[in-house]
């Protein structure tokens, strides 16, 4: 029998599950949704994540924070690393990806992917040295010593970027878990593959299970439940940049209790721009310490 010749093959097609514990469930809603490419082709089927999706992610990455926050900020920062090394090992399936996704040309979708590596090389360096930064000795009038400790707020919601589908993804993401948080984040509604392959990423890495925990689908039906979850401790809302109205709304919901909230910008900021550790900083906690001198 004559092997089929390549222009005769018939294409896999994929239909990508959610990421939530470290396992990738199907959505509970059962719906799914048609990922195209920039000029309209198609790509992949994704889930369609609903709030109980949203709200089994919160329970996943709650699970996963002691074990996460209790791990030394060297060890947090070898994992990071890591994440990084196996990101490179598919590097030409994510510049694929991002090519065809966003429509931008071969050369750019790289200089995505490589940033988006260094990007996580970046933040696993800072894992360490952040205590160092905003930490530190106070004075105090009286025999004490008195220390003053960041700590991780708890589980983070990210709205991960809407246009910038891999390196504004890794560059919300990797902020929030290096510093002892765990995540639950919404990926590119347009856009998701990116996202999908870097919870296949997660999962063949160090990363423990529900440390990041990826959501597919529509903002409307995942990010208020997140918003307002009282069992979130801080939700980031990158992904309504250019989008107040969405964005307000979030915020009143998040004012249900006590949350750190990072804003929307007026539009999407520009990726490639260095990064600052404000980040890192808007989920963390300072931990004030007494402790008598001599003792």
């Amino acid at each position: 029998m004559t092997p089929p010749t390549d222009s005769a093959r018939i294409d896999v097609r994929k239909t990508y599950k959610l990421y939530i514990g470290g396992a990738f469930p199907r959505s509970e809603s059962g719906r799914s949704y048609t990922v195209d490419d920039a000029k309209g082709r198609f790509l992949a089927n994704a889930s369609y994540a609903s709030r109980k999706d949203a709200r089994d992610a919160v329970v996943a990455a709650r699970k996963a924070f002691g074990g996460w926050s209790g791990k030394t900020a060297y060890n947090r920062g070898q994992v990071l690393y890591r994440v990084a090394e196996v990101l490179e090992g598919r590097r030409a399936q994510f510049v694929d990806e991002v090519q065809r996704g966003e429509g931008v040309s071969k050369r750019q979708a790289e200089a995505a992917v490589d940033l988006s590596v260094d990007r996580l090389v970046w933040y696993a360096g800072w894992a360490d040295k952040i205590t160092q930064v905003v930490g530190g000795a106070n004075p105090v009038a009286g025999p004490y010593f008195n220390l003053s400790v960041p700590e991780p707020s708890g589980v983070i919601a990210a709205l991960a970027p809407q246009d910038s589908s891999l390196l504004g993804l890794v560059s919300v993401v990797a902020p929030i878990v290096v510093t002892g948080n765990t995540a639950v984040v919404t990926s590119s509604y347009l856009r998701p593959l990116p996202a999908v392959t870097l919870s296949e990423v997660l999962a063949t890495s160090d990363v423990p299970g529900g440390v990041v925990n990826i959501l597919t689908g529509r903002l409307a039906d995942t990010a208020p439940t997140l918003a307002s979850h009282m069992d979130v401790n801080g939700i980031d809302l990158t992904g309504t940049a250019g989008d107040p109205e969405h964005a307000t709304a979030l915020e009143q919901a998040a004012a249900e209790n006590l949350k750190r909230v990072l804003r929307a910008p007026a539009s999407e900021p520009d990726w490639t721009l260095e990064p600052g550790i404000e980040r890192m900083t808007r989920f963390l906690e300072t931990k004030t310490v007494w402790h008598p001198v001599g003792i």
